[in-house]
């Protein structure tokens, strides 16, 4: 019998995967508008307070900007602790992993924050700090689609609708990592002490471009793949979930060549990052749905 969730459980769940998803964006407005240091220090945002103060050296609006980002964590936070609370309640035992993924995941994101901030913007850590958000995002939308009745028991794909689908999932991720990359060697480091990976930044784009262009290859192959070899139902459930996926695709590629051609406009630069989360969500969400993760043919999500 198919557990049936409550509504505060539905609800907070939603909420996760769009906090999760928004702490990227105000992460980005951070870099974007050289507010990276603009809390010097941490815990606390400038030496002796926690909050910023007026005679502090860096510019007041980078500095509510950075305290901003760091006052959505706790956003982050709260919502965590009440949605694993919710699921104790009830007695939900089969997502209490994921619940409490999302809350010990939130405490690690604000120490390598902390991290991040206390060496200077290294790219690494900053990197480092974007992926776990996607490993985060991941787990909150897994959760989510769970409680909403997302991911059905049972979605028999063909082995090569199913290889396919991994590839693109390892392609996608990937393309993400390597966007790191060619972020830590721009021009947008979030300060203008900020070190940079020592990559030529033009090759680096072309490889992450080159990238995005296989991702889009795999993804027609999967559609042609799912068009042929799928029942119809499943051609029309699941080939509508990868249809969105290359809409996505298309559209962030088209974004990175304007941000590339244009000198990395921060509009453009924001747009693309939200671009990113939106390919990843719908990237998971393949996976999740056609249950790509398990070994067995129609295995349970």
């Amino acid at each position: 019998m198919t557990q049936v969730y409550s509504n505060l459980l539905r609800r907070l769940s939603t909420a996760m995967v769009f906090t999760q998803s928004a702490i990227v964006v105000t992460g980005a407005a951070v870099r974007l508008t050289g507010s990276g240091l603009g809390c010097s220090t941490w815990p606390e945002c400038t030496p002796g307070s926690y909050t910023p103060t007026p005679d502090q050296p860096e510019a007041p609006i980078h500095a509510w900007i950075e305290f901003g980002n760091r006052l959505l964590t706790f956003v982050l936070l709260l919502n965590a602790v009440a949605l694993f609370f919710a699921i104790l309640r009830q007695r939900a035992h089969e997502l209490r992993r994921l619940g409490i993924v999302q809350v010990l995941g939130i405490f690690a994101q604000g120490l390598l924050g902390g991290i991040t901030v206390l060496t200077g913007l290294n790219p690494a850590t900053v990197a480092g700090h974007f992926l776990l958000s996607i490993v985060l995002i991941a787990a909150a939308l897994s959760l989510r689609q769970r409680i909403h009745g997302k991911t059905p028991p049972a979605t028999a794909l063909s082995p090569l609708t199913r290889r396919l689908g991994r590839v693109l999932l390892a392609l996608t991720l990937l393309v993400i990592v390597m966007g790191t990359v060619v972020t830590g060697s721009g021009p947008h480091a979030g300060d203008s002490t900020a070190q940079r990976f020592p990559f030529d930044a033009k090759t680096i784009s072309w490889i992450h471009a080159d990238l995005v262009i296989a991702l889009i290859g795999t993804t027609l192959a999967l559609l042609i793949a799912t068009k042929l070899g799928e029942s119809v139902a499943t051609s029309l459930f699941w080939g509508r979930k990868v249809r969105v996926f290359f809409l996505i695709i298309l559209a962030q590629g088209g974004i990175g060549y304007i941000q590339y051609f244009t000198g990395l406009p921060e509009l453009i630069v924001a747009a693309h990052i939200c671009g990113a989360v939106a390919v990843w969500l719908s990237a998971w969400n393949l996976t999740i749905t056609g249950n790509l993760l398990n070994s067995a043919k129609g295995a349970a999500a």
